[in-house]
């Protein structure tokens, strides 16, 4: 950042502090417009490009505090937990313009009974479901008794990613029951319980920037969200992403936009709760069509790290757009070819893992063309980056294709180490493979 007075500049406050935001502020400051950012409360790899500072998310009257100190322009709220507290509507209060939806349209997010009873209210295809209390076990274990061996059993509160659990057979859906219901292992999040239907076929990610009642799409990703090689163990936050995904056809991408999307944004004004912000789709596209498997009220991360990069148009433009109303009209331009991401992790992740491990080889990995590590899990600590979460880095590549991103990200990453450090090894092989790449 230089010395340029702040009066000269659009301040941009980016709230959170993990690889989604990171990604952002690099996209944020490669605008045309004379831009100073802020990050709260940031990583280690923030602190390079921007100014940190320690906020708890969470505390949103902390947040917008803060957003009015810095006499912040515009605010991007990346996690989703602020958003589904109403950080939106206290900074919409105080007159300060930012990306992100209502308390009420959040929930989209924040409540999975709530958005499966939306889908079911405005015929938007999803799997079938039933809602249970935590209170009302019995009804839900004989329910699943009762029901196709496999399913998807989720705490419909927010659990960072893990609250939803893939059943292999009924016994696997009463013991995800059982962790959910009874032993409160995602605490108020199990509140409530879905259990639904499992879908068969290829998950993929689509994005849309919204004002309330105008959208613009971003590139389409496909996230890896278990743990292990071949989606094998535990789902996590995103163990790396790439985008764009070749399952979206751009026929398949107009039944998205026809089935899906445009419903969605007509629904949540119809509803009286406008949707402004980020909307993510996840989607499961079976043989029957596209269907969603949940809605995210931001950006995913990984799945940022690969959209942002592929933006031609300014995205503080977009931004500013979709917080003042004004998105109508826009048509973004995107670069050719493929960007990919590989999350380099703590050992023990998503389980413990430790913190304080020094991290190595950052400076050669950037060195690869390319490529762009984006801070996740990091601190400072002595002029050292350290680990402070499970999911570390992201190492994100841009390449003409989805084969020349992978292997420069592989590459990129190889070169990094920190005690316990590993990734998976299988990132973007179903792209490949629809590529005839493999």
């Amino acid at each position: 950042m230089t010395s340029q007075s702040n009066s000269d500049r659009m301040r941009v406050l980016i709230v959170g502090g993990g690889g989604r935001e990171h990604a952002i502020a690099v996209a944020v400051l490669k605008s045309k417009r004379p831009v100073e950012v802020y990050v709260a409360p940031g990583n280690a790899g923030t602190a390079t490009i921007a100014r940190n500072l320690p906020v708890d998310t969470s505390d949103i009257s902390a947040v917008s505090e803060l957003a009015e100190e810095i006499q912040a322009d515009l605010v991007v709220i990346g996690p989703e937990v602020p958003l589904v507290l109403g950080l939106a509507d206290v900074l919409t209060e105080r007159g300060i313009p930012s990306v992100g939806p209502s308390a009420a349209a959040a929930r989209l997010e924040g409540s999975k009974a709530f958005a499966k009873q939306f889908m079911e209210r405005h015929r938007i295809p999803t799997a079938s479901f039933r809602v249970y209390a935590a209170t009302e076990y019995e009804q839900a274990r004989a329910h699943i008794l009762s029901g196709p061996e496999r399913l998807v059993v989720k705490a419909s509160g927010l659990a960072a990613g893990k609250g939803a659990i893939v059943c292999e057979s009924r016994r696997d859906g009463i013991e995800a029951l059982d962790l959910i219901a009874r032993d409160a292992a995602f605490g108020k999040a199990g509140d409530e319980v879905v259990v639904e239907e499992y879908m068969v076929g290829e998950e993929a990610s689509v994005f849309a920037l919204c004002d309330g009642s105008d959208y613009v799409l971003l590139s389409t990703a496909q996230d890896h969200k278990q743990v292990g090689e071949g989606d094998t163990g535990l789902n996590t936050g995103g163990m790396g992403a790439y985008a764009p995904a070749p399952v979206m056809t751009d026929e398949m991408m107009r039944a998205v936009e026809d089935q899906i999307v445009r419903p969605t944004i007509r629904g949540m004004a119809e509803d009286g709760s406008p949707f402004s912000g980020f909307l993510y789709v996840g989607l499961m596209i079976t043989q029957s069509g596209p269907r969603v498997v949940e809605y995210n009220c931001r950006l995913g991360d990984p799945e940022a790290q690969v959209v942002l990069p592929l933006l031609r148009t300014d995205v503080v433009d977009l931004l500013r757009d979709s917080a003042l109303g004004t998105l109508a009209g826009r048509a973004p331009e995107f670069h050719g070819g493929s960007a990919a991401c590989v999350v380099v992790c703590s050992e023990g992740y998503p389980g413990p893992y430790r913190k304080g491990c020094i991290v190595d080889g950052l400076a050669e990995a950037e060195a690869v063309p390319g490529v762009t590590v984006l801070h996740a899990g990091t601190a400072l600590r002595d002029g050292d980056v350290v680990t402070s979460g499970g999911r570390v880095l992201g190492v994100t590549a841009v390449g003409p294709d989805l084969r020349r991103a992978l292997d420069a990200a592989y590459s990129a990453a190889k070169r990094i180490s920190f005690e316990g450090a590993f990734y998976r090894k299988d990132i973007g092989e179903k792209g490949l493979r629809r590529f005839g790449a493999t």
